[in-house]
Parts: structure tokens; sequence; C-alpha cells
């Protein structure tokens, strides 16, 4: 796992969250099996990063039936390729790094949730990778990706990610705009998820959820919802989507960033031991936390 450099300044034409959706293709050995959406997670520009998807992706299992998600041979993906940005190009062309889903062991490469399991619909992949892959993560700690805005029912919301594999651009994401479907407060450390009322379709999978404003919000100023106008765009990075309750409703799921927070640490510790015992049996020192880390691929 390689630490984030700063968010690059995008052109004025694209937002940044634009450039921080991925684009994923789920493989079993050479066959495609579908496309959906990733991205990065890290906790700030000193803390690595983890790439996030849906379990269900790298299953190929629905995540409530278990069943296969290829109704066509019932194949299950073993592998998946990821669009990254190619850094020092503008970030207008890509590289695609394929990652296996399971070790020589058939032990899964992803990190499920510490406390929900695979009851949690995310995980997280570890990486390691060169220079030439740009790194533009969600931030989880500090005002980045996280303004702290007061959010209501019937706000929009957004879903930016690759329905049906469509791209706005190249490799850059579509924006499906929707609403937040309940009071946020309703959410517990059982239950860290919540609905909204947004058209998004297969392959959206493992989207980033945010709110965008682009004439300012309202975020807590003493223990009141104070309204701020900002001449800059800014947004509040909510979650992970996770595909609607059911093929005849609007109605999705988004996993609350509180969770991510959990599988994001659950990595790091892994990836943590994994580098432990690897030098341990190497007759090694222990290779700090944040260098040089397990190539998924190995």
């Amino acid at each position: 796992m390689d630490q984030p450099s700063e968010a690059p300044l995008s052109e004025p034409q694209i937002e940044i969250p634009s450039l921080k959706s991925l684009f994923i293709e789920a493989y079993f050995d050479d066959q495609l099996l579908g496309s959906t959406t990733g991205f990065l997670l890290t906790r700030s520009m000193d803390t690595p990063c983890v790439l996030l998807t849906n379990r269900h992706v790298v299953t190929g299992r629905h995540q409530v039936t278990g069943k296969p998600l290829d109704k066509k041979h019932g194949a299950v993906p073993n592998a998946i390729v990821i669009h990254f940005h190619k850094e020092g190009t503008a970030l207008r062309e890509w590289k695609q790094i394929r990652l296996p889903l399971y070790r020589n062991t058939s032990e899964p490469y992803w990190i499920e949730h510490p406390r929900l399991g695979a009851d949690a619909d995310v995980v997280a992949l570890n990486l390691s990778w060169g220079s030439d892959v740009a790194r533009i993560p969600y931030y989880l700690d500090g005002d980045l990706d996280r303004k702290q805005m007061v959010l209501s029912p019937a706000e929009p919301v957004s879903v930016i990610g690759f329905p049906f594999g469509l791209a706005s651009h190249a490799r850059f994401p579509i924006w499906a705009t929707g609403f937040l479907a309940q009071d946020l407060t309703f959410m517990s450390p059982e239950r860290p998820k919540f609905f909204i009322d947004c058209r998004s379709r297969q392959g959206q999978s493992g989207s980033p959820v945010i709110a965008f404003r682009v004439q300012g919000a309202r975020t807590m100023r003493e223990g009141r919802p104070v309204a701020s106008l900002d001449p800059n765009p800014t947004w509040e990075f909510l979650g992970i989507y996770s595909g609607r309750v059911n093929e005849e409703s609007d109605i999705g799921i988004v996993w609350h960033v509180s969770v991510l927070g959990e599988l994001f640490d659950a990595a790091i510790a892994d990836n943590a031991a994994r580098q432990a015992a690897a030098a341990t049996a190497a007759g090694q020192p222990d290779v700090p936390q944040g260098q040089q880390a397990e190539r998924a691929s190995t």
C-alpha cells in the first residue's frame, strides 16, 4: 500500500469527484463477467490507500441469496481489472492493473468488515503499485471530502460510477443524482446504512455517494445548523452504493462512511500483520507500516 499524494488540481471543467471513481471489470480467468465501480480510501495524506468496492462484486454472488450473479454460466470472478488514472498524463490516460481475488491457498485477498463481516456489502483490498499510477482517494479525516454537512430527507445526493459499463468520456464516470430517502439519524452501529431514491442501475455498485453543492451548504456551528455560501464547489462523502432493494424499485442502499473507517483500519492492520509474518519467516526485521506492502498479485 502506497501513501497518497495530495489530490491533484483538476482541469477547471473536471470536478475532483469525477477523478475518484474507478472503472472495474470482473473476470473468471479470461472471461469477462461484467463491470462495476470502486474507489480509493485513506484517512489522510500520511496514510496508505486501500481499494473499496462491494462484497457482492468480488464474490460474484447476490449479497442476500448467495446465488451467482452471472445468470448465463453461473461463473464467479477470480480476478478484477482496475482502470487507474495514469500519473503524469494530465489524468487523461489510464493504466489497467489486474489483481487476483484469491491467494494460492484459496484465501480471499479482500478484507471484510471486522464487526459486521459478510453482512456488510463492502470490502477492502490492500494494494501496492508503481509511481505511474495516480492515487486520488476519498479522505476519511479532515475536511477535504467531509465538510460535516447537515443533510435532510429529499436533499440531492450523487452516485458517481459506471451504469451498464458506460462512461461520460473515456473512463470518466457518470453522475446519477437522486435524493436522500430517510433521516440519517435512524442509522445505528448495528445498521450503518441508509436509503436513497435514485435511478441507479447495474454497474454502479461500489460507487462513492456524495452530497455535491455548488452554492453553499448547511453545517453545524455552535450546535445549530447554519447555511453558508461558498464560491467553490463543495461535497460531503457519504458512503458506498450497494445496489437497489429489488429490481422493480429505485430505492438504493448506501453503506455509511462511518462503517468504512472500521474497514479501513482492519485492512491496514491485516497488511501490517502479513508484513510482520513475512519478515519473521524470512528472518528479517519487520517492515514499517506504510512502506512497501504485499502486492495483491503475489
